[in-house]
């Protein structure tokens, strides 16, 4: 079963940078990087190429904006460390796929992925690093979906934190450690 460390944090807060160093010191260059992310825009474009530009080259690359459980289910576990690079993306992958979200029927896709995530993960041997965004300390949204994305992420991060081993919120860099040992 995979030790499972989730690192929660707000936008620009270092959770990739601390993931990718993690990574290289658990597994060097034998990293499975599960990317979420989607090219939607020429913006996100760039983002994705500074964020691969980052990782060694010998790392493979899984990007599953959906059904990422189910992906890593179909890979072989030769890994010794993946990184989920982010919840964040996943929740906003399943609730785009609504055009009119009701709370329920999201809700309910949204727990699906991620426990199917979670299932697949504790499935394979090795560390899971997994990085996420915490929503839930700034505004209220004004609109009801913005609400709807901000509690499901909340929930998805809660649900990931139960089972995992350790979590860190990064604060300007600097990871704080939230549950279990330091690893």
């Amino acid at each position: 079963m995979a030790s499972i460390t989730l690192l929660l944090g707000g936008a620009r807060s270092g959770k990739s940078r601390h993931a990718e160093e993690m990574a290289r010191s658990l597994g060097g260059d034998r990293v499975l990087f599960v990317a979420t992310a989607q090219v939607l825009d020429e913006e996100m474009a760039a983002r994705i190429r500074r964020h691969r530009a980052s990782r060694p080259p010998a790392w493979h690359t899984l990007e599953a904006p959906l059904g990422v459980g189910q992906a890593l289910a179909e890979l072989p576990d030769t890994f010794p460390v993946t990184v989920v690079d982010c919840l964040t993306l996943l929740v906003s992958n399943v609730v785009g796929q609504f055009p009119e979200p009701r709370e329920d029927r999201v809700r309910a896709a949204v727990m699906a992925e991620i426990r199917a995530l979670v299932a697949a993960l504790q499935a394979r041997s090795g560390q899971a690093i997994l990085i996420s965004n915490e929503v839930g300390m700034g505004l209220v949204p004004p609109y009801p979906l913005g609400r709807v994305y901000r509690d499901l992420l909340g929930e998805a991060n809660q649900e990931v934190a139960r089972v995992a081993d350790r979590v860190y919120l990064l604060v300007a860099g600097i990871p704080m450690r939230v549950k279990g040992d330091p690893g």
